[in-house]
């Protein structure tokens, strides 16, 4: 699922100290080195969710034909989620993951152990804890709407709640390593700090931070 890179809709909260324009080209940078990171995992088919709903003709040139594009349905992001895997089931798919895109490439292993965990019968939820609080990734193979439901988003229990609605649920959870998200002036400078500017998987974030000044040029 991804915001499509518009200046004032995206990484609003980095702005500032980053410009409208800046935040977007940051964005756009992020989704790219993920989308390319995740191609490399071969054993599934990939789907780009986006919004708007109007964004379609802007999303080709940032993710390549291996990717069906979809736009992002329902109001809040818990009716959004419900949504994309609602429509993934339908099509046929059984295991079903689903990442946003705010934060660097992960390991291409985390995806392996998630799929990994869901190749069973018996129904089963696998999660990517955020340093916030939340979530950057969820997967399932078994509808499981309950856990969108009466849901409230952007705050730091949101990964607790959800443990406690699976637990209610009897349905059994796996946690991925942590990962973090991009969303803060404290976030972007962990980011700058964390690798250097040749780091595998970030060639558009850290071109776009070496445009800034923030990294010195290779």
């Amino acid at each position: 699922m991804a915001k499509t890179p518009i200046p004032g809709s995206v990484k609003t909260r980095l702005v500032p100290p980053l410009t409208d324009e800046q935040a977007a080209q940051f964005s756009r940078a992020l989704l790219i080195d993920l989308l390319n990171s995740v191609k490399d995992f071969r054993a599934v088919e990939f789907y780009l969710f986006y919004a708007p709903d109007g964004a379609k003709d802007l999303m080709p040139e940032l993710a390549d034909y291996n990717f069906h594009l979809l736009p992002q349905r329902g109001g809040d992001l818990g009716v959004r989620m419900q949504a994309v895997f609602a429509e993934l089931w339908s099509a046929g798919h059984r295991k079903i993951v689903l990442t946003g895109s705010d934060f660097p490439p992960f390991p291409l292993d985390y995806l392996v152990q998630a799929f990994d965990w869901l190749e069973t019968s018996v129904p089963r939820i696998v999660l990517g804890p955020s340093g916030d609080g939340g979530y950057y990734l969820i997967g399932m193979n078994q509808p499981t709407p309950e856990i969108f439901a009466d849901m409230t988003w952007s705050h730091d229990a949101v990964l607790v709640r959800t443990l406690e609605k699976l637990a209610v649920l009897n349905i059994e959870a796996k946690q991925l390593p942590v990962w973090f998200d991009v969303d803060t002036p404290a976030d972007f400078e962990r980011l700058r700090r964390s690798q250097s500017a040749s780091a595998a998987g970030l060639t558009h974030t850290y071109k776009f931070l070496q445009g800034l000044g923030v990294l010195p040029l290779c």
